[in-house]
């Protein structure tokens, strides 16, 4: 509310200064009425001396009196016309320039109709630092999956499905309790709660399923625990849900379902930035009729425009490494220490530059620290790793080639 009154106030003193300054004019206002009227006036004078020298008769003198009287009324008419034509169009503009800047102003803000809206509201004056220190501080200390599940509302029943069926999944529960070491059982229940929407007793009867695999449970097992999670908690990635999405990519770095979830979860703790990558990489990945391609569709713009990135979507399956050719490399070995030098510092621009905005797969990663590493910006190359870590974090192999730059570069044990 503070920064709302706040801008109110700044855009109403500026308009108010604008306004003052065309408002603000010459009270002796001179026009051709203004020097008519004085010539008039001077043309009564006159008479009055001619009259008084007998230069004029007394009915000439009326005469003229009436004739140059009725000239002044009308000059006198014409200039309240002018200057209220005049005062007017100050008003007029003041308005107009007071509801332009005001309403301009706004709407580029918030963004209405085809304008996009290039505010943040809710989000205090922050340096970049303190914004990651904070995301970090809020993912840490978010919501559990039983705190994000009691804050829903009450589920409605579900009106599609007939009593016997119903009486059918009641046997079902009763049968389980009796019988808890049953696999096959908790297959049908976690089945079964799903298609009527109890999601929390689904992700429950998975969450058994996995206790009773044990090591034999399949990356499918842990995908479908994972979903049912964050179906339960209404679409919030809470803290379970982000570890079992750690440990599927861990056993399947490729999994989708799992890397969407993971971008969603930075979405929801203040890294748009980070989310961005990691769904901007699923998308150049692909394929086409991936489950998670339609959800990322919808919701990277504004990911996109949270993390400051001018981004067209890209199309689906599109990856390709695209760091120095094997001609720049040989290329490199035959130039100057300068020359290399300065080779590197162009490919690191042009590097970072992409993979901030479009992101990238592991091995232009790898190759932006070990470049950083070359011209000695430890800091910078240790900032990437870092960010590496978050967006690579759940692919081992791929993590693996990015530390091992980072070992190079100094900046890792």
């Amino acid at each position: 509310m503070a920064f709302w009154i706040i801008t109110i106030g700044l855009t109403a003193v500026v308009a108010g200064l604008l306004a003052l300054a065309l408002l603000r004019r010459d009270d002796k206002f001179s026009g051709e009425a203004d020097y008519d009227l004085r010539v008039y006036r001077d043309q009564l004078t006159e008479v009055e001396r001619d009259l008084e020298r007998g230069v004029l008769s007394g009915a000439d003198a009326t005469r003229v009196r009436t004739e140059v009287s009725r000239r002044i009324l009308a000059a006198d008419t014409e200039r309240r016309v002018d200057s209220d034509l005049v005062s007017g169009a100050p008003k007029a503009l003041a308005l107009v320039i007071t509801l332009i800047l005001a309403g301009g102003s706004f709407a580029l803000y918030k963004g209405i109709g085809p304008i996009t809206g290039l505010g943040a509201p809710g989000y205090g004056d922050l340096a970049l630092v303190e914004r990651i220190a904070y995301a970090d501080e809020l993912r840490k200390t978010r919501p559990s999956q039983a705190e994000a599940e009691a804050s829903l509302p009450a589920q409605a029943p579900i009106a599609e499905f007939n009593a016997d069926y119903l009486r059918l999944v009641q046997t079902l529960r009763d049968t389980v309790v009796g019988r808890p070491d049953d696999i096959q059982g908790h297959v049908l229940l976690a089945q079964n709660e799903s298609n009527l929407g109890n999601f929390s007793a689904a992700y429950q009867a998975q969450g058994r399923i996995l206790d009773l695999k044990g090591d034999q449970s399949t990356v499918q097992d842990l995908t479908d625990y994972m979903d049912l999670l964050v179906l339960a908690a209404g679409g919030y990635v809470s803290p379970e849900a982000e570890k079992a999405a750690r440990v599927i990519l861990a056993r399947s770095p490729d999994n989708g379902i799992a890397r969407y979830y993971m971008g969603l979860m930075m979405a929801q703790t203040g890294r748009p930035d980070l989310a961005f990558r990691v769904w901007d990489r699923q998308l150049r990945t692909g394929p086409e009729d991936a489950l998670w391609i339609a959800p990322i569709l919808a919701q990277i713009p504004e990911v996109a425009q949270r993390a400051g990135v001018n981004y067209q979507i890209p199309a689906i399956g599109s990856a390709k490494t695209k760091g120095p050719t094997s001609e720049d490399i040989e290329s490199a070995g035959n130039m100057t220490g300068a020359d290399r030098i300065e080779m590197i510092e162009g490919m690191v621009a042009g590097l970072s530059d992409r993979l901030a905005t479009d992101g990238g797969p592991p091995e232009e990663w790898a190759q932006l620290i070990g470049a950083l590493g070359v011209l000695e910006r430890t800091d910078q190359a240790f900032a990437i790793f870092k960010n590496a870590e978050i967006v690579f974090g759940g692919d081992p192999s791929a993590m693996d080639m990015i530390t091992r730059a980072a070992q190079r570069a100094g900046v890792a044990e």
